[in-house]
């Protein structure tokens, strides 16, 4: 990068302790966010001076006051709090320091017992928002975009404000023909392992003695997708998670399951099939069959949404590249033939 192409932008913190968190051990944090925009970010005394090119030294910028700004509130910084920074500066080219510090992230942070949960990139916003405008939403997209988690999140924080008497979270077990019978153990021994990433979400929102509390009271029900045959779910916060391993006959049934006072919120990723050869999963079905219906809300996440290790958003963009690929390959092949 030539030196007339260089910017040169200043920051100036006035509390040192809590700049030294913001920089990280080892000054760890300005490293990740050189790494991942390709600028050059030096602590000073109380100073960061940034240099690099437009628009990265502006996104370095504003993911480093937002940060500050977060543990000015109280809240903790780490290398995932980093990513994310960078991934909301990076998301529009319109995103500046000022909208970093007072944008979607404040406005939508729900506090639960256990933490702040607020969203992390552009859609994760939009899929807050829609949670608690639309009575039914879909989360569609790769694993690791924070689908189910800001649903359970959003259902929590309704609990615990009495907009609804219960959350109720569903997934299909094992596959979608819940073949329970061939595993060893109780019904609750069988359904457990397949209904763990949903519980890990509740522990994460709440102290472990009240989610056991309210799962045995009923507030709280956490249960395979066959569980909910004949049922209305009135007052209730509904989650079905995985829902790309429905056929159609139980998304239907799920569907329709919804009651009055209830939210509902399908989440899945329509890449990850595990439906046997010829059966259609009933999430694809569902968006085709209700994209167009009014009061549905549909929310798609991509690579960019990824809030896990900065490496699963490149290895999530690469197979989705490589589908592509072979999709296109495979149409020119079946052309050739006729």
């Amino acid at each position: 990068m030539s030196k007339e192409n260089q910017h040169k932008l200043h920051l100036e913190f006035s509390d040192n302790t809590l700049l030294s968190a913001l920089v990280g051990p080892h000054d760890r944090h300005l490293s990740r966010i050189e790494q991942r925009l390709g600028v050059s970010v030096a602590l000073r005394g109380n100073n960061i001076v940034i240099t690099g090119s437009e628009p990265e030294a502006s996104y370095a910028k504003a993911a480093i006051r937002y940060l500050y700004s977060q543990l000015v509130k109280g809240f903790s910084v780490d290398t995932e709090e980093v990513e994310s920074a960078v991934r909301m500066a990076t998301a529009t080219a319109s995103l500046s320091a000022e909208s970093s510090q007072s944008g979607n992230q404040d406005e939508m942070s729900i506090a639960t017992k256990r933490r702040m949960v607020f969203p992390r990139s552009n859609h994760q916003a939009e899929y807050m928002q829609a949670l608690k405008a639309h009575d039914l939403v879909f989360g569609l997209g790769p694993a690791g975009t924070g689908k189910t988690y800001l649903a359970v999140a959003v259902g929590v924080s309704m609990l615990l404000s009495g907009m609804v008497e219960r959350i109720v979270l569903s997934r299909p077990a094992v596959e979608a023909g819940e073949r329970l019978g061939f595993l060893p153990g109780d019904m609750r021994e069988k359904v457990d392992p397949y209904l763990r990433p949903l519980y890990d979400a509740l522990h994460d929102m709440l102290p472990g003695d009240q989610v056991q509390k309210r799962l045995a009271n009923g507030e709280i029900e956490v249960a395979p997708l066959a569980f909910m045959r004949g049922r209305t779910l009135s007052n209730a916060f509904v989650i079905l998670d995985e829902a790309q391993n429905t056929t159609s006959a139980q998304m239907k049934m799920f569907l329709t399951r919804l009651g009055p006072n209830s939210r509902m919120v399908i989440t899945g990723d329509l890449t990850q099939i595990d439906l046997p050869g010829g059966i259609t999963s009933g999430l694809w079905e569902a968006v085709r069959i209700l994209k167009n219906v009014e009061g549905i809300k549909f929310i798609e996440f991509d690579e960019k949404d990824v809030v896990r290790h900065h490496l699963v958003s490149s290895i999530v963009k690469a197979y989705a590249s490589d589908v592509m690929h072979n999709t296109s390959s495979h149409v020119k092949s079946h052309e050739r033939s006729k």
